[in-house]
């Protein structure tokens, strides 16, 4: 399969045909190989639905078999908010078959294991489930005026969809626990030192920053970006030796590869590689 390593334009409203249908509560664009999902509820925040996750799930479904989309970017409509969480009015009536069948936690999941890159732009207020699937993301970068928490024991529930075990792997047991426990809200800045997020920019240089990220990403041998992220997220999991079991094997198998030979090739050369993903 051969991917095309196209810069990304910070200009992301092109539709992408491989989607003719409209959906309800989301936009789905592609631009220079970067899909970017945008959650359109912006008079709810943008607050996560049945639907919403729905739809989320079939846009994943044909980006994954599509060789123009190479990465995938998630952000909120308007100014004010990421994700402000799940759909309160909807909370009353899940139950015990729903809370089982965790199609908020399973949605999550796929994303973490999609094998295209994907990153998360927080535009705004990301709590509950829309925190929960920023972590789910290989990268977050967050506007200045971003807020971010996981607020759910002020409901009487927890984190579901994630947040108790992926919190806890990025910011430490310790933070996570405080954090999950007081519902404590943390400022952008906050989330940064805490390495909830790795950048924070003002807000209109999000979007810009979010595709020169991905550009830069999707520059390298799609294989290797691919295997990295199966090893980083499989070795986190794990004890140290099976997780440096794990990384000679993927190495191993990355010496075989054609991308490899035109990888040290172009080094040697001084130009560009020109990578094929095989």
């Amino acid at each position: 399969m051969t991917h095309q390593q196209t810069q990304p334009q910070a200009d992301i409203a092109v539709s992408s045909e491989s989607l003719p249908e409209a959906f309800e509560t989301i936009l789905a664009e592609v631009s220079g190989a970067v899909g970017t999902i945008t959650i359109n509820r912006p008079d709810k925040r943008n607050a996560l639905s049945r639907t919403v996750l729905a739809e989320i799930g079939r846009v994943l479904d044909a980006w994954e078999e599509d060789d123009d989309v190479s990465a995938v970017i998630f952000t909120g409509a308007g100014e004010k908010a990421f994700i402000a969480g799940a759909d309160i009015s909807q909370l009353a009536h899940y139950d015990l078959p729903y809370g089982l069948a965790a199609h908020m936690q399973r949605l999550y999941d796929r994303i973490q294991d999609y094998p295209k890159p994907t990153l998360a732009a927080l535009n705004g207020v990301a709590m509950g489930g829309g925190l929960e699937l920023a972590m789910s993301c290989d990268i977050r970068i967050a506007a200045e005026h971003a807020r971010m928490g996981l607020p759910e024991t002020t409901l009487g529930v927890l984190p579901g969809a994630g947040g108790t075990q992926r919190l806890s792997r990025l910011v430490g047991t310790g933070r996570a626990v405080e954090m999950i426990l007081t519902s404590r809200i943390l400022t952008a800045a906050e989330a940064e030192r805490y390495g909830l997020v790795t950048t924070v920019v003002p807000a209109a240089e999000l979007l810009p920053t979010a595709a020169a990220t991905v550009g830069t990403i999707l520059t390298k041998g799609p294989l290797a970006i691919r295997l990295a992220k199966m090893v980083i997220g499989q070795g986190a999991e794990t004890d140290q030796r099976t997780g440096l079991l794990l990384e000679r094997l993927a190495q191993t198998l990355l010496y075989t590869t054609e991308d490899k030979a035109e990888g040290a090739t172009a080094f040697l050369d001084k130009r560009t590689p020109e990578f094929r993903g095989r």
